[in-house]
């Protein structure tokens, strides 16, 4: 995830740091910099940063002292003098723990701080429509394998987020309703808790759309303005303005599956007719390309992996289904285009490697008046993260949190 800003948020009223504040404010910028940096000298963290040499040698005995940062063994820079010897992001006892639970599987990922994979495990669940026990239990099997693997290593767990294909909301935060599983509310944190009674007091639970999308966004330059729209466990989106998430008046801004596009069309168990799901949803596509007995024996996620390889290889029936979806899709960001004016649209999941047809039934449709267009049509590219969009946007905005207070995580 790209680094915060550095200047403290002024939300109206006039505010100052206090010393507390500053110290915790510029320890943070020290760990953000060893985090998009790599390992780095106190000299160049004070040239990348603006802190003073003396401030950062104190801030590294303090992150030192803690576990957070250690000194890797002098190097030779090139140049006479003496060797620079390098600061480095340690916390080697500590791990975050992701839980995705989408329409075909669940996966646990077990990263250190500094990024690095320690554990990853996976397994489908069936997809049984309408039995969310089935799933919590396959669900939590898998999470205990991550808890297990972290406890192997010796390492404890600094955060755990489950991240839902689902609105979430409440307080506690609860999966509201999940069309692709045929859920209505379920408290997903409680059934894990019940089946693993060890879990950390604190876990989050997130919606897969927003995280994916803040991943993404945090991969593009120079980019304010973003729609996110993506397809592996149905249709979600995000939008990003002024480079902050758009969560809306009751957190499910970005439900862009849902978008009613084709109002003759047919009833989505969301309760509208023609939502974009309905239309352009992996089930529909699958079904029209044949290869709905792919989906019930395989699973969604190697359907989904078919379907690309037929198109890619130009399959009659597998290319026909998707260019008709591809044109829905299209209509459906023409409108968030005309509503939103993004500067980038990213397309993520199954649909990242299949954009041109998007793109092709997208310019051909311009707002114009009297043979001019209104403006640029904002470029439409493929998401760089792939299947693992929602999982690593997890990860990152779990580091970024806990460095947000970097001492705090030594506790």
């Amino acid at each position: 995830m790209s680094t915060a800003a550095t200047d403290p948020v002024n939300r109206g009223a006039a505010t100052t740091l206090v010393s507390g504040d500053v110290r915790r404010h510029n320890l943070a910028i020290v760990t953000r910099f060893l985090v998009s940096n790599g390992p780095s000298s106190r000299s160049q963290i004070s040239d990348g940063t603006g802190l003073t040499r003396g401030t950062v040698t104190a801030l590294a005995a303090a992150l030192t002292d803690a576990g957070i940062v250690r000194e890797s063994g002098p190097i030779v820079n090139g140049t006479k003098g003496r060797p620079l010897t390098l600061l480095k992001l340690a916390a080697d006892d500590m791990a975050l723990l992701a839980l995705q639970l989408d329409a075909d599987q669940a996966t646990a990922l077990v990263v250190s701080l500094a990024g690095e994979t320690l554990f990853r495990h996976t397994e489908q669940h069936g997809r049984p429509m309408g039995r969310p026990d089935v799933v919590l239990d396959v669900a939590a099997r898998v999470l205990k394998a991550g808890l297990d693997a972290t406890a192997a290593l010796q390492r404890r767990i600094a955060d755990l987020t489950v991240v839902v294909f689902a609105p979430v909301g409440g307080e506690p935060a609860q999966v509201l309703a999940d069309t692709d599983l045929g859920w209505d509310t379920v408290d997903v944190i409680g059934g894990l808790r019940a089946r693993n009674p060890d879990l950390p007091p604190t876990v989050r639970l997130s919606p897969d759309a927003s995280v994916a999308a803040l991943a993404e966004h945090s991969k593009l330059t120079g980019v304010r303005d973003m729609l996110y729209l993506k397809s592996n466990s149905g249709i979600g989106g995000a939008l990003i303005v002024a480079g902050r998430l758009v969560e809306g008046a009751h957190g499910f801004a970005g439900a862009l599956g849902h978008l009613p596009i084709d109002h003759d069309g047919a009833l989505c168990l969301c309760g509208q007719h023609g939502c974009l799901v309905t239309v352009a949803g992996p089930d529909v596509v699958l079904a029209a390309a044949g290869l709905g007995e792919n989906l019930e024996r395989d699973g969604l996620t190697a359907a989904l992996t078919e379907l690309t390889r037929r198109i890619r290889a130009g399959e009659k029936r597998a290319t026909a289904a998707w260019d008709d979806a591809a044109v829905w899709v299209a209509r459906a960001l023409q409108i968030l285009t005309i509503s939103f004016d993004p500067e980038v649209i990213v397309l993520g999941g199954y649909w990242a490697d299949l954009v041109e047809p998007v793109r092709r039934a997208f310019v051909r449709n311009h707002p114009t008046i009297a043979g001019a267009r209104l403006w640029t049509d904002p470029q439409v590219m493929p998401g760089q993260l792939g299947d693992d969009a929602a999982l690593l946007g997890t990860v990152w905005i779990a580091r970024d949190r806990l460095l947000e207070d970097p001492l705090n995580i030594a506790i």
